[in-house]
């Protein structure tokens, strides 16, 4: 099977992502305007304007040759609705990519799908994109993200000291990384079949099925 790097579609048991369309806009902007849904994130939480220029980059990104950003929403399996999103950075060095950018709605039936989120993104990376390492991090005092990136078949690298400033203060960000063999390893049937997957331009989206 082949997939469409400008429309990008997978599909777990429980969730899916997709590459973000224009009537996403009310929820992205929700996301990155609230400060606890973005309260361990990178940056601090954005102005609905920011949001709305970032949410048009993400647009654009899709349309870039070659493509190095990859922001997914996340919906249920067989609806459409954007419940979250989930990013992947693809590194201009080496065959890295950075997994990234995880919210998920916490009112929502998928608040707790942020590993299968996780797992479908570094398959993803792993399969079509040709990546050898994935790797991703979070802000040391994060209650539950080393319980995520466990899941997510992250092995602990590194500490980082005072990596980046929000609520005006520096954060340490702990690292976790993947390799490709050691990760496909342990592949679910979903997630050996979007490995499987070669890109290609065509026009129509590939979906992974369960």
């Amino acid at each position: 099977m082949t997939i469409d790097l400008r429309d990008v579609e997978l599909v777990g048991p429980r969730l899916r992502l997709r590459d973000l369309r224009a009537g996403d806009l009310s929820v992205y902007q929700r996301i990155f305007t609230d400060p606890n849904l973005t309260r361990y994130m990178g940056t601090d939480s954005m102005g609905v304007p920011a949001a709305a220029a970032s949410f048009d980059a993400a647009l654009r990104s899709r349309g870039e040759t070659p493509r190095r950003k990859y922001t997914l929403a996340i919906t249920p399996p067989d609806a459409d609705t954007m419940v979250g999103t989930i990013a992947l950075l693809v590194e201009d060095f080496g065959s890295n990519a950075m997994i990234g950018g995880l919210v998920v709605i916490p009112e929502g039936a998928l608040r707790a799908g942020g590993i299968e989120a996780g797992r479908l993104m570094a398959a993803f990376a792993f399969g079509p994109l040709g990546i050898h390492r994935v790797w991703a991090g979070h802000r040391h005092d994060h209650p539950v993200m080393d319980q995520v990136m466990s899941g997510v078949g992250l092995t602990p690298e590194a500490r980082l000291r005072q990596l980046y400033r929000t609520q005006g203060r520096w954060r340490d960000v702990c690292t976790y990384a993947a390799v490709r063999p050691e990760w496909a390893a342990t592949a679910t049937p979903a997630e050996r079949r979007i490995l499987a997957l070669r890109s290609t331009a065509a026009k129509g989206p590939a979906i992974v099925g369960r």
